[in-house]
């Protein structure tokens, strides 16, 4: 990625350079466990380009950012009807100390970490270099 940003009423709350926009939602059930086995995954994750232009560099390794942003729509379940239902997500009281405990364990490996402003509306900017997207969910306390 080559940058990501978050705007709240009109002012930037959060933005990087080079790194990774993550964009988390907590699930019903999901604790302090699974919040530090994803911040590890990520900060771990083998996603960037070395020299040779494979992918063999963590964020830290590339001297990339991390931009965390709460995103309680992607749990959304649209089996049926037409509007999305959100009961997989935890409540807010739940999920805004998880979210700040991604941020906070990243940040403390070094990396350089801004965030959004949880429960805000929150404008959501990224320029993708390459189209990688990757989904990294917890399970039973392992990355899958």
């Amino acid at each position: 990625m080559v940058r990501a940003a978050v705007t709240v009423d009109g002012a930037v709350v959060g933005e990087i350079g080079p790194g990774l926009l993550v964009l988390v939602g907590v699930g019903d059930g999901d604790g302090a466990a699974e919040a530090a086995v994803m911040a590890d995954k990520l900060c771990d994750l083998r996603l960037f380009s070395d020299v040779e232009g494979k992918m063999n560099l963590s964020v830290g390794e590339a001297g990339g950012g991390v931009l965390v942003v709460s995103q309680f729509t992607l749990l959304a379940d649209l089996r049926r009807g037409r509007r999305p239902s959100f009961t997989a997500a935890a409540p807010p009281e739940v999920a805004e100390p998880l979210v700040a405990a991604i941020a906070q364990r990243l940040a403390a490996t070094g990396l350089s970490v801004a965030t959004g402003r949880f429960g805000a509306k929150m404008a959501v900017e990224l320029v993708n270099d390459g189209p990688v997207t990757i989904v990294v969910d917890v399970v039973d306390g392992r990355v899958r």
